[in-house]
């Protein structure tokens, strides 16, 4: 299968094509997923829709060699997680694909790379080795080609004067930071920030009280002087992400797209509109799995936009545990 069939998806009709043509090769290649689907009694042949193909519980990157080839391991991405538990594993056996993904997501959504200054505030990330976020924003520091783009892990004085300046000089910036960090970034300092863009990547990985989204993006805005805080989602098991530029409402690019199912009945997807568990396809995946049922709960729109609104509690994902881990 020629990978870059997946960034020329256009419209509907070539998504579903490539689909098809990834499910077919992930079935006949990853025995983790084709024993998850013979245990479903589900076969290739017998699949007419993209939402009949089978999810695949994230899980299994914890407890299994998720991979769709005989290549060997270019990079091994794990998750965070928390004190005490096993972490997910994501085997990239040809990390151009992943390079290409964010390059061609983040051009999609926000033009050329060079047009920004990046500041990267991703304290607990940096803590840790192969982290596929640090990868992606170490790519994106080095293709902006400024020399003020740069990573920051406790110098929040140095952050803020580079901030501060660079704002005032007109300079667009992107701040991609954890939601803890730059929360503490602006008990620092109050700004009034006009050419900056502030993209939080998510929660307090136990640095901070949890907080709603509308709270923490409150907060954010006031403290950064912004009308619209940027959010990215993205996780360990996938090489995709999407984007939302304000209100935790997120789009993806044409080679991922978002499905909720029934809380209930995990094999059962819902209609547009309804929350449940979030599933995602997401065809860079196309050397692990592209077809992955998530840990966290939304609801997706009729123009195919998304928003988080959780995530499920350590019962898991119910009807999923098929398999002995």
């Amino acid at each position: 299968m020629n990978p870059n069939a997946i960034f020329n998806i256009q419209d509907e009709a070539s998504f579903e094509a490539v689909t098809f043509q990834t499910f077919q090769h992930q079935f006949e290649n990853n025995r983790t997923y084709r024993s998850f689907c013979d245990l479903l009694y589900v076969h290739p042949s017998e699949i007419t829709k993209i939402e009949d193909i089978p999810f695949l519980p994230i899980q299994f990157f914890k407890s299994h060699e998720i991979v769709s080839n005989h290549h060997s391991v270019q990079e091994t991405f794990t998750s965070s997680g928390t004190t005490g538990s096993t972490p997910s594993k994501h085997l990239v056996t040809d990390i151009a694909i992943y390079e290409e993904s964010y390059r061609k997501g983040f051009e999609y959504f926000y033009g050329n790379i060079e047009e920004y200054v990046v500041l990267a505030l991703l304290p607990n990330y940096l803590e840790r080795k192969d982290s596929s976020l640090v990868y992606m924003a170490n790519d994106l520091i080095k293709r902006s080609k400024h020399a003020e783009s740069g990573f920051y892990l406790d110098d929040l004085k140095g952050l803020t004067e580079k901030l501060t300046k660079l704002d005032q000089e007109g300079q667009k910036v992107l701040l991609i930071g954890v939601s803890f960090a730059l929360l503490d970034l602006i008990e620092t300092t109050q700004f009034q920030l006009k050419h900056t863009i502030i993209m939080e990547t998510g929660g307090m990985k136990g640095r901070r009280k949890e907080m709603i989204r509308a709270e923490l993006h409150q907060q954010l805005c006031k403290g950064f002087g912004v009308n619209k805080i940027h959010s990215e989602y993205g996780m360990t098991e996938l090489l995709s992400q999407g984007y939302s530029n304000g209100d935790g409402i997120f789009k993806t690019p044409p080679w991922m797209k978002i499905f909720t199912r029934d809380p209930e009945d995990a094999l059962t997807l819902q209609p547009k509109g309804k929350s449940g568990g979030i599933n995602v396809i997401d065809l860079a995946n196309i050397n692990s799995c592209a077809f992955i049922a998530t840990q966290d709960l939304g609801k997706v729109y009729t123009d195919n936009t998304f928003e988080i609104l959780g995530r499920f509690d350590h019962s898991d994902i119910r009807g999923c545990n098929l398999m002995v881990f």
